[in-house]
């Protein structure tokens, strides 16, 4: 198989391996021990200012992908690294385009989507928040949305 074939593989796999690493850490240690940075993120929001104390992740999911790029990048046995990097830089574009911008409008760059997993997406993450506490939550993943939100009517504001 050709490289640049092997490469776009790693990077593809990588970019989906990360919603479930998303979903693991968002479900474990946002909603575990990392509460206290992640619980603003669940309480509305007014005049509290731009930045939260939950995009500290941004932060966080960024090390492994900048680890990935500097030893995938410096050694020759680790390059395939670099192209795990990039899925994982992939991934938190996706993340912040449709958490940040779609979902949370924190970014009036698009407004709502008419598409049914568009709007499925609205329905799960409205679940998810509709609970204010780290227990009993669901919908802790992005793009895998259960099939109990297609077809269900979203309010209109």
């Amino acid at each position: 198989m050709p490289p640049f074939v092997v490469y776009t593989l790693i990077t593809i796999a990588s970019v989906l391996a990360m919603e479930f690493v998303a979903w693991s850490a968002h479900k474990y240690l946002m909603h575990g021990f990392l509460w206290s940075w992640h619980e603003d993120h669940h309480k509305p929001h007014e005049n509290d200012g731009f930045f939260e104390k939950n995009d500290r992740f941004f932060l966080v999911f960024a090390v492994p992908s900048f680890l990935c790029y500097l030893f995938g990048g410096l050694y020759d046995q680790y390059f395939p690294l670099l192209f795990v990097g990039i899925g994982i830089s992939i991934y938190g574009l996706i993340y912040f385009l449709i958490h940040d911008v779609y979902i949370h409008q924190r970014f009036k760059w698009f407004r709502q989507l008419d598409s049914k997993y568009s709007k499925a997406i609205l329905r799960a993450h409205g679940a998810h928040h509709a609970k204010q506490e780290k227990e009993d939550g669901e919908s802790f993943g992005l793009l895998i949305v259960n099939p109990k939100y297609f077809g269900k009517r979203i309010k209109s504001k």
